[in-house]
């Protein structure tokens, strides 16, 4: 009987535009007439998220509206009160019908006292239609999985000093190169700069040619070629890059050729195979480039008997003026309501949940919460408002209150006391749903991606995602635009291929595969 008292009110709910948090679905059942109360959480105009606070505020409108009405006060024995406090003005949608029930009405409507209902919005990128035949299992019957298996909260351990700068990227270097070499791909065995330097009379001639593998810097296009220097530990060396010739076989062309038209981040490891040029000594000629290889990936799947869904979001920037208040309405709407979401178990927020304060001049003139702890309150509200079944993940990004150098540890303990049952991870973040692996990235470097390579736009950022998992790294590139923490241990490098590689930041969308990999 309780279950079929809350369908019936949680669809009277739903037709009137409520999304109760969880403390209070207890107390509508509890309630006397909940279905009487919902007649006046409707004529008193309430819509959204109906926390614990609002519902205290409409059970005590709706008992001092009701013994004003047992009291004859307004009615049709009474006579009307000659002033109302303000609290408690309706406003009164059509004055005309208001005239002809012989009532003068209180005020008027100035702006609508809803927002609007966003337009539909086409299906972006073709994606096709989905069925619920391949989404089996509810939510609700699936316990959570979430093993994560980095993140830098509490880990880390910087000074920001010069040997914490040496060991970050000396610790990038030899990851990267180990995957490298550990194809067995390469021509020849990897030599030292140092070595190539010492003996380039040796490897002046492409008959005999040597294979360096280092940090890619001064990266510059000049007419069709690339120049760039490669440094080690110890030394560096200048090295020129020309497309492909016709003597150069298919696998040959196609790596040089991509290079070549789209350039590379300063901070890279790759491996280059050439010579050193009889016209300068100082100069490399490179035939050959190497990046970390990245093969197609099989992709991991949960079992059966767990096929639940993840679904991501990021970039609310909750406290800006900007803020999609009826979009995220009309999102919480379909969290409750719609079949698939039923399906849904976890909730992954990459970051920027808030707009924060104070993160570019005259900010304050664009905020609606000038506060940022009433901020991240406000993203708990919204949370609240979620379904119980969903389980959320927060990373922070650049707007949020942690420090700007990536990697970004979790937000504060205080921030999160606001909070039930969120997991808050730093970012990024690199752990498993079920099996699945996933790589969750706030994605600050796509602007460095998209202001340094040639064939990367703001309006196709996946291009970027892409280029991160064939270089192995989120963010390559020291002085740009994203901030590094020189951890010794460089937590940017992407050792294990994910499953799921997302990222927020661009305030774009996109749905995806490359190599096997879903963007």
């Amino acid at each position: 009987m309780a279950e079929a008292l809350w369908r019936d009110i949680s669809s009277r709910l739903t037709r009137i535009g409520l999304f109760p948090v969880k403390g209070v679905q207890a107390s509508l059942m509890a309630h006397k007439d909940p279905n009487g109360l919902l007649d006046r959480a409707q004529q008193f105009g309430y819509t959204g998220v109906l926390t614990v606070e609002l519902f205290d505020e409409l059970q005590h409108r709706a008992d001092v509206d009701g013994s004003k009405e047992g009291n004859g006060v307004g009615g049709d024995d009474g006579e009307a009160p000659t002033v109302a406090a303000s609290s408690m003005l309706i406003p009164v949608l059509d004055s005309t019908a208001a005239g002809e029930a012989g009532e003068e009405a209180t005020g008027r409507v100035i702006a609508p006292i809803s927002l609007p209902e966003p337009s539909q919005a086409d299906r972006p990128h073709g994606l096709a239609h989905f069925s619920l035949d391949g989404f089996p299992m509810l939510a609700t019957d699936v316990d959570t999985e979430l093993d994560i298996h980095f993140e830098i909260t509490g880990k880390s351990t910087t000074e920001g000093k010069m040997k914490d700068f040496l060991a970050c990227y000396n610790d990038r270097l030899e990851r990267i190169k180990r995957i490298i070499v550990q194809t067995g791909r390469l021509p020849n065995r990897v030599i030292s700069v140092n070595q190539l330097i010492r003996d380039r009379a040796r490897f002046s001639s492409s008959s005999n040619s040597a294979t360096v593998i280092g940090l890619v810097n001064n990266v510059r296009h000049k007419g069709d070629n690339l120049y760039f220097n490669i440094e080690d530990e110890t030394g560096d060396f200048f090295c020129l890059l020309s497309p492909a010739r016709d003597s150069d076989g298919a696998a040959v062309a196609k790596r040089r050729n991509r290079v070549v038209t789209g350039g590379l981040m300063n901070d890279d490891v790759v491996g280059v195979t050439g010579y050193v040029s009889p016209q300068r000594s100082d100069m490399f000629i490179v035939e050959d480039i190497h990046l970390p290889p990245l093969e197609k990936q099989r992709k991991r799947t949960a079992p059966a008997d767990q096929a639940v869904s993840v679904a991501f979001l990021s970039d609310l920037h909750l406290g800006s003026n900007t803020f999609l208040h009826a979009q995220w309405e009309k999102l919480a709407k379909w969290f409750h309501e719609d079949p698939l979401a039923k399906t849904i178990k976890y909730l992954v927020l990459s970051g920027d949940v808030v707009d924060g304060v104070g993160i570019y001049k005259n900010q304050q003139r664009e905020l609606e919460i000038t506060d940022v702890y009433k901020q991240y309150e406000g993203v708990a509200r919204l949370i609240e408002g979620l379904p119980d079944w969903i389980d959320t993940m927060i990373l922070p990004g650049n707007h949020d209150a942690v420090r700007p150098a990536e990697p970004q540890p979790a937000l504060d303990p205080r921030i999160q006391e606001y909070y039930n049952s969120t997991t808050f991870v730093g970012n990024p973040c690199d752990f498993s749903l079920h099996g699945v692996r996933v790589l969750s990235y706030h994605g600050v470097s796509i602007m460095d991606f998209v202001s340094t390579m040639r064939n990367i736009t703001f309006s196709q950022p996946e291009k970027a995602m892409a280029e991160m998992l064939e270089r192995r790294h989120l963010a390559p590139s020291w002085g740009g635009k994203t901030p590094l923490s020189p951890e010794p241990e460089d937590h940017m490098v992407i050792e294990t291929i994910p499953d799921i590689f997302v990222t927020g930041h661009v305030h774009g969308h996109y749905c995806g595969e490359h190599k096997g990999v879903t963007l």
